[in-house]
């Protein structure tokens, strides 16, 4: 296997949809993000690609109100998706959200891993558990991203980091944890390798099989 790594700094906003019905042609590869609202899902994304703004954040949880595409190489894409979880938004926005949320993340065929953002100071959530027994179900590769690290002590984040190893891996299926900080870069190098492994992973299998 070849260890391709994409650039991520040349990522560029594609296009926001309200549902999949609006989204490109399912074809390619994509990657989708998740998390609760105030996960730092858009922040993460920022400094995977070293774009400040390419995507919105806000000191209010719950921006993220439509699936956001973001191309980082020909037909391949980041997804950005509607936070889950306590955003101070109208009920029939939340139900909205959590349709288009459910519709992608069941129907997307090119969706080739999930990556799972929670903060490292209160893991595993009864909704994080969905999102990742979710992946596990669709036989996707998940990588839970434990953002805000810099928020604790060292012997803190590597407690939290090893207990939550720990209890995903009675999940069974293909995940990662690993620390993440936007603030510091902590964690950016190994997530974009890992990333990078997913929407490559067809050309690999390509290349092997001449």
């Amino acid at each position: 296997m070849t260890d391709t790594q994409i650039d991520f700094r040349r990522a560029k906003y594609l296009t926001s949809a309200p549902d999949i019905s609006f989204l490109p042609a399912d074809v390619g590869v994509e990657v989708a993000f998740a998390g609760r609202s105030n996960a730092g899902k858009s922040s993460a994304l920022n400094t995977m690609t070293d774009q400040k703004g390419l995507a919105r954040t806000s000191k209010t949880p719950g921006r993220t109100q439509m699936i956001n595409l973001f191309e980082v190489a020909e037909g391949r894409r980041l997804v950005d998706l509607p936070g889950y979880g306590f955003a101070q938004v109208p009920l029939e926005m939340k139900k909205k959200w959590q349709k288009a949320l459910a519709e992608y993340l069941e129907k997307r065929q090119c969706l080739q891993g999930l990556v799972v953002l929670m903060d490292c100071r209160h893991p595993l959530k009864d909704l994080d558990v969905n999102m990742i027994r979710w992946g596990i179900a669709a036989d996707l590769p998940v990588l839970v991203l434990l953002t805000k690290a810099d928020k604790l002590k060292q012997n803190v984040k590597q407690k939290t980091l090893r207990d939550v190893k720990a209890e995903v891996k009675d999940f069974g299926g293909d995940i990662t944890v690993q620390l993440f900080s936007s603030l510091k870069g902590t964690g950016r190098g190994e997530a974009i390798r890992i990333i990078s492994g997913w929407l490559t992973a067809e050309d690999e299998l390509e290349l092997e099989a001449e």
